[in-house]
């Protein structure tokens, strides 16, 4: 596979961060998420969501003052997008307290080699430094592999869970995962 670089995201990653989010969300979550609606994602779609995400984010890639709530990384290998991460204050109400992974995706064919695991770790290092002792996460239930990743990492579940509705109607159940950082 090569080297995993691990950088701040740019308008140029919209594509690759698409790939990697609708290919990952069909194939882990196939048999948890209704077939209709992973059927519906599209990687244009979602590259125009991610274009105007990351517009926002410009000129704050690292500043958790600068008003931005999250910041996102991308994984390469080579030149292609084989992973990315999203993080920031915590978005739930009463929760802006803690630092929150609000998203992790590797591309299927780069699962089990070490990209997740370069991706967390850079992401509880920036959590640390933006001055945050404590993260959550919500995983989407019964993705057991996720949540064994999660596990091995440090994270555990704390008994909340939250129904998200998405397009269509279709209803995701979640659960929240917390974990010290120092």
């Amino acid at each position: 596979m090569g080297e995993i670089e691990i950088r701040w995201a740019t308008i140029d990653d919209a594509r690759g961060i698409a790939i990697v989010h609708v290919e990952t969300w069909k194939a882990a979550y196939r048999g948890l998420v209704d077939d209709q609606l992973l059927e519906s994602l599209t990687v244009d779609e979602r590259e125009a969501g991610w274009s105007r995400r990351i517009a926002s984010l410009a000129g704050h890639p690292s500043d958790s003052s600068s008003g931005t709530s999250h910041r996102l990384l991308v994984a390469e290998a080579g030149d292609r997008t084989i992973g990315w991460a999203s993080f920031g204050a915590g978005r739930d109400e009463g929760m802006a307290h803690l630092g929150e992974l609000s998203g992790l995706y590797v591309h299927p064919e780069y699962w089990s080699k070490q990209v997740g695991h370069v991706l967390i770790t850079r992401v509880e290092k920036e959590l640390l430094l933006a001055g945050w002792a404590e993260a959550f996460l919500w995983v989407l239930d019964g993705n057991d592999r996720a949540i064994l990743f999660y596990e091995q990492h440090g994270w555990h579940a704390d008994g909340t869970e939250k129904f998200v509705d998405t397009r269509g109607a279709h209803r995701l159940h979640e659960v929240r995962h917390r974990r010290r950082l120092r």
